[in-house]
């Protein structure tokens, strides 16, 4: 029988008027993965910051079982701005000991792509401090990933991550034996690692078995049940289930999905797009020619970016742009958002873009765009105009787009100023769409979004008649919003990957795979040049130079020791002194010899 780990009885957590937890109780056991969902600002983090005790309930208690390992990963990181990568990461194990390690290079290699951590410039010796937010993330992920647990707490985890280290961390904790609770927006993340889902709605929490997918049919068969409430939002669970009933082989093949009783809830749903009817609305407010890219050139300050590129976006194209990060993906947006607005005078490095006279773009940044604090929801949406027309007979008020996105009618009324990140980042789309474009480029349009507002965005954009072209980690929103994958793989080319993600990945890890690795990564591999003989030789001298050096640590641990012992007596604690620095010298050496024979051996 599992051990329970963390036990939640009657929580409550009251800010201001307002209760976010009201009387939860819930429990956490050994080998559980739990995925925690909800809209923004209802009290997914509050109640994960609870059941780590980084936080007090009001009333009720929770408690953890005796001597329970917990590792949590906070939205804010605790580590040293002045001390370096090394020093929070690997702390103080020698070179031999981390490199040796498999867990220690796998999350060195997933989370930074190699062991020499190619993305800082002094690699592992890099100082904390000046590194970005997204930067000391992954530097906090990986410290928490490298040492053992027998409950992972994690918020937000793929936030900062590509497509592929999204990836690799769910296969990292699919591998790992801890309990997990995680609170994320990344649904293709949750359908991988969860087994059960916390579902965090006004004060209550309502839990359900199964990852996901199962979680989007429960919801619909709860709120089918109950009918007479929240009509808009069943209705999009309903379309969402069908999209991966229909869409998503890999997801919807799961033995413990009820697949006959899921068919019967969405028999009336239809597809989430009407694609011909679609592009023949977008033909008509387009015409033929959106962009045209003739051997283009796209550079970032003297780095070439891509080269040679001869590409067309048409009218209704909906593209999703997939790559690894500093290949150009943004770089390569700006450039025809530039052409587009100079109305073709400002052109790329080399070759030309040519703009269709009837594009009226909207490009959605990765930088949220500031406007007055003082200014209402409302009144800024209703800046760019009143009403907006969606296509296909659909027309909507600024107060009913505003409902859709999540704003209600109270918080129509609320300064912008006083909105979350979250907030201010729907509210920039919002405008965006209420300017009718019919050509959308959106750079991370998921980033600070919940689920509930990323279902409704996507059911908007199904019907929305124009050319598309998504940036996005996001996998999910990715192949739930377009219709098809390119790549930028590092080699200043694009490419059609016919075969989306999954393709992408794959060529990611054929490249990988077929570049050298370092000694470290495979010491198994002999160099060139060293004999089958020598190879045993050079492996046996190293198993010596091991059991050395454990010895020389034994002896440094031991000085250490009585140095602290002894610390009044200064003519002591300077020869013991003297003594740990010839043993430091002697660790140096063996670890450089140790190099040298792993790679040999």
């Amino acid at each position: 029988m599992a051990v329970n780990l963390v036990n939640v009885e009657a929580v409550t957590k009251v800010y201001g008027t307002r209760a976010l937890l009201d009387g939860v109780s819930l429990g956490v056991s050994e080998g559980e993965r739990i995925g925690v969902v909800g809209r923004n600002g209802d009290g997914k983090t509050t109640l994960i910051r609870m059941l780590a005790k980084l936080e007090e309930a009001d009333t009720g208690r929770v408690t953890h079982s005796g001597g329970l390992r917990l590792g949590v990963l906070t939205q804010h990181d605790s580590l040293d701005p002045k001390a370096t990568i090394r020093h929070e990461v690997i702390g103080v194990m020698a070179d031999h000991e981390w490199a040796g390690s498999a867990k220690i290079r796998d999350v060195l290699t997933g989370l930074f792509g190699g062991l020499d951590l190619p993305g800082f410039e002094n690699g592992l010796d890099t100082v904390i401090g000046p590194l970005s937010g997204g930067e000391r993330r992954r530097i906090a992920l990986a410290k928490l990933l490298i040492e053992d647990q027998d409950l992972l707490v994690l918020d937000e985890p793929t936030n900062h991550l590509d497509v592929e280290g999204i990836a690799w961390l769910a296969k990292h904790l699919q591998e790992r034996r801890s309990a997990l609770v995680c609170v994320t927006h990344d649904r293709w993340f949750l359908d991988q690692v969860c087994t059960r889902m916390w579902d965090v709605q006004r004060g209550a929490v309502h839990e359900y078995e199964g990852g996901y997918s199962d979680y989007v049919f429960a919801r619909a068969e709860r709120e089918r049940i109950a009918a007479t409430e929240e009509t808009k939002r069943q209705n999009l669970m309903r379309k969402e289930l069908a999209w991966l009933r229909r869409g998503a082989p890999a997801r919807t093949s799961k033995p413990r999905y009820r697949i006959e009783a899921a068919n019967e809830l969405i028999a009336d749903v239809p597809p989430p797009r009407d694609t011909s009817e679609l592009m023949k609305f977008a033909n008509a407010r387009l015409g033929k020619t959106v962009f045209d890219l003739e051997d283009v050139t796209v550079t970032a300050g003297p780095k070439t970016l891509l080269q040679h590129l001869t590409w067309q976006l048409g009218p209704g194209d909906r593209i999703g742009l997939v790559g690894v990060n500093g290949a150009g993906k943004t770089s390569l947006l700006r450039a025809l958002a530039d052409a587009a607005v100079s109305q073709g005078e400002i052109q790329p490095a080399a070759g030309s873009v040519t703009v269709g006279k009837t594009v009226r773009l909207a490009y959605l940044s990765q930088d949220v765009t500031e406007l007055p604090g003082t200014l209402r929801v409302l009144e800024a949406v209703q800046q760019i105009r009143d009403r907006v027309d969606l296509g296909k007979g659909r027309e909507m008020t600024a107060g009913q787009l505003c409902e859709q996105f999540g704003f209600t009618k109270e918080k129509q009324w609320t300064p912008v100023g006083d909105l979350s990140g979250g907030e201010r980042r729907r509210l920039q789309l919002l405008r965006l769409l209420m300017d009718e474009p019919n050509v959308l480029f959106l750079d991370e349009p998921t980033n600070d979004l919940d689920i509930e507002t990323l279902t409704q965005l996507e059911d908007l954009l199904d019907g929305w008649p124009g050319s598309m072209v998504v940036i996005s980690h996001d996998r999910f929103f990715i192949e739930r919003t377009t219709d098809k994958t390119l790549a930028l793989l590092g080699d200043r080319t694009l490419r059609m990957l016919p075969r989306g993600i999954d393709e992408y990945l794959e060529r990611r890890r054929a490249m990988i795979e077929a570049s050298v690795p370092t000694p470290a990564a495979a010491p198994a591999q002999a160099k060139p040049g060293v004999s089958a003989a020598d190879a045993r030789a050079a492996k046996k001298e190293l198993q010596k130079v091991e059991r050395q050096l454990d010895k020389v640590s034994d002896k440094e641990a031991k000085l250490h020791t009585r140095i602290a012992d002894n610390a009044t007596d200064f003519e002591l604690v300077a020869k013991l002194d003297a003594e740990l620095r010839e043993l430091a010298g002697e660790r140096e050496e063996l670890e450089m010899r140790w190099l040298e024979l792993a790679e040999d051996a």
